[in-house]
């Protein structure tokens, strides 16, 4: 059993500390097949999205087997309630939303490790540790240091404390949600608003003095590119925007097409 593939992928705290860009995807859609579109397509990483998305726990296990099967690390963005049973199913790390200062990533953080780092309840029956393959203290010391936690911050108060959130032991990135921080904002959707580029501009720069990874959502070469230069590494798109602006892509060249007849 010792020869088997392991089903945890412990790459993504180093990939985070590497000072080098990674690009990933969001991805709502209950779809393994698209999960491991995403790593043929050659995205570092993919976060599953169990707060905005629709695949219960047992897609989402499916989905975690189709990313280890194509090579791509799954993130799993989910609700604080979530993360003991998503780690167990094996990410290689939690991504969890609206995280408001230090004392909640201070919370969130120990969840996510076993002790004595952390409060992690202990079982090797699980699919993290092979069912039994890979568990006791050889799966604690692997999941402690394989497992990244990635903080969200997306709203003015965490940005104002996006210093101390940075800081906390066992954050390995802040990801910056600009669209629920326009939105607290005042600025409703429109994320280009100086005010919210400020905020963003400042919360990136933050998270890299404190020497975590910054991220945030690039859907461009040019939004990655632009938050590049303030020192964002942990750049997302979105699966079903690129989907979308495909299909539409294909309609208007078919009906500019069928004009020319």
């Amino acid at each position: 059993m010792t020869s088997a593939f392991h089903p945890l992928d412990t790459r993504l705290p180093a990939m985070l500390a590497s000072g080098k860009p990674l690009r990933g995807i969001f991805n709502g859609l209950p779809s393994p097949a698209i999960v491991e579109m995403c790593g043929y397509a050659g995205f570092d990483f993919i976060i599953l999205d169990n707060e905005h998305g629709s695949a219960d726990l047992g897609m989402t296990e499916h989905m975690l087997r189709a990313a280890r099967a194509a090579g791509i690390a799954p993130v799993v963005r989910c609700f604080e309630a979530d993360i003991p049973r998503v780690l167990d199913m094996g990410a290689s790390a939690i991504q969890v939303p609206m995280v408001q200062d230090a004392a909640h990533a201070r919370r969130l953080a120990d969840k996510m490790r076993y002790p004595p780092q952390g409060t992690r309840g202990s079982a090797f029956s699980t699919r993290a540790a092979g069912y039994g393959a890979f568990g006791g203290n050889a799966h604690a010391e692997r999941s402690n240091a394989g497992v990244a936690f990635i903080a969200m911050a997306e709203t003015p108060q965490a940005i104002e404390q996006i210093d101390e959130i940075a800081r906390v032991d066992g954050v390995d990135a802040v990801f910056i949600g600009p669209n629920d921080l326009s939105h607290a904002m005042g600025h409703g959707a429109n994320w280009s608003a100086e005010p919210v580029q400020q905020a963003i501009a400042h919360g990136l720069k933050t998270i890299a003095a404190a020497g975590k990874c910054p991220g945030t959502i690039a859907l461009t070469p040019q939004d990655e590119a632009k938050y590049g230069a303030l020192g964002a590494r942990y750049f997302a798109n979105v699966v079903t925007s690129l989907v979308t602006r495909a299909f539409a892509q294909a309609v208007q060249a078919s009906k500019e097409n069928a004009l020319r007849y």
